[in-house]
């Protein structure tokens, strides 16, 4: 009997220092690392589960975890609505990632107007006229396209679509900026789930082409393009190029932090640029359980930035971090209390 209720109680001991969070699979590589050495510091795990922006959003607001994670930014509005803040944590870049046979990691260029018109349906080809005037060194084959996307619901995806949405008149009208989108018909499409399903898709699919985050395309030896920015120069994924995008937002007046990076002015700016974010709700009934999160991303903010830049992620400037950790103070609360150390 004494056995069991050790069992039981060593159970509820390892429960209380474990926090769970879900959501967005954009940054799941860098919340991984950080939480492989958080706990090797602390002794608290992180329990995060890759499950799409959409679903964080879901679970949180249900209050099926302690945190969700999206990287499609909630409006104020919506914020309000469900008791919530959201705050950025690190920055990315979304990249198109093709599987054309002969062609290596950053030989192809592509802009925002051929971006859109493949996943339009447009450009069924790759040796279409447009396609093949980007890129005369190039020797494209007359195969089919296949396109590949989230079937999830994605905040790469709804960053993906607000770029298309600013490149591409079409694509604004037709279909649009959201986590889940219905799929032009007239594109060859194939879904997978979590930006590790579009990798694994491409990978295994000749003469086709995804969108994923820079990390993942690393990580499974992805062909990525080069991109042409907003003023037209073609540039390669880089912590460079995509700090030059990062380095322009206006953080401190964007209204619960939403703010999207696409598309950013400079010659030198990756044009598909994105930050990610974690929601909690305000009114916290285990302040205990809050600190621990608070906690964690404290030690991820002030320890994990050259985690995250060998991951070829952003991390936020110092002056966001305090905006940040002035809001945990002022706006987490447990029967009406602000408690933040």
């Amino acid at each position: 009997m004494s056995s069991l209720v050790m069992a039981a109680s060593f159970s509820a001991s390892a429960e209380d220092d474990t926090i769970h969070g879900a959501g967005a699979s954009f940054p799941h590589p860098i919340y991984s690392k950080w939480a492989e050495k958080y706990q090797e510091e602390t002794g608290i795990r992180v329990n995060y589960q890759a499950i799409g922006s959409g679903g964080g959003i879901r679970q949180i607001t249900a209050k099926t975890v302690d945190f969700g994670a999206s990287d499609a930014p909630l409006e104020q509005e919506e914020l309000n609505k469900e008791g919530m803040i959201q705050f950025p944590v690190v920055m990315g870049a979304i990249v198109p990632v093709v599987n054309i046979p002969g062609v290596k990691p950053g030989a192809m260029k592509l802009n925002g107007k051929t971006l859109a018109d493949i996943y339009l349906g447009n450009i069924k080809k790759w040796n279409d006229p447009q396609l093949v005037a980007l890129n005369p060194d190039l020797d494209l084959p007359d195969q089919s396209i296949y396109v590949i996307h989230r079937s999830d619901g994605s905040g790469t995806t709804y960053n993906f679509t607000d770029y298309l949405s600013q490149v591409s008149p079409e694509w604004k009208k037709n279909v649009g900026r959201n986590t889940d989108i219905a799929w032009p018909e007239k594109a060859t499409t194939i879904g997978g789930s979590g930006n590790a399903g579009v990798a694994n898709f491409v990978n295994r699919t000749p003469h086709s082409i995804g969108y994923v985050e820079y990390a993942f395309a690393k990580q499974n030896g992805l062909t990525h393009t080069q991109m042409a920015s907003a003023e037209g120069k073609f540039l390669q994924p880089s912590i460079e190029t995509f700090q030059a995008a990062a380095a322009n937002a206006d953080w401190a007046n964007a209204p619960g932090f939403r703010l999207l990076l696409n598309n950013q002015p400079g010659a030198d700016s990756w044009p598909m640029t994105a930050a990610t974010f974690i929601l909690m709700h305000k009114e916290q009934a285990d302040p205990k359980k809050a600190q621990q999160i608070v906690d964690f991303f404290k030690w991820s903010y002030e320890h994990g930035d050259q985690y995250a830049q060998d991951l070829d992620y952003i991390p936020m400037p110092d002056s966001v971090v305090n905006l940040v950790k002035n809001l945990w103070k002022e706006a987490l609360t447990t029967n009406g209390k602000t408690f933040i150390k």
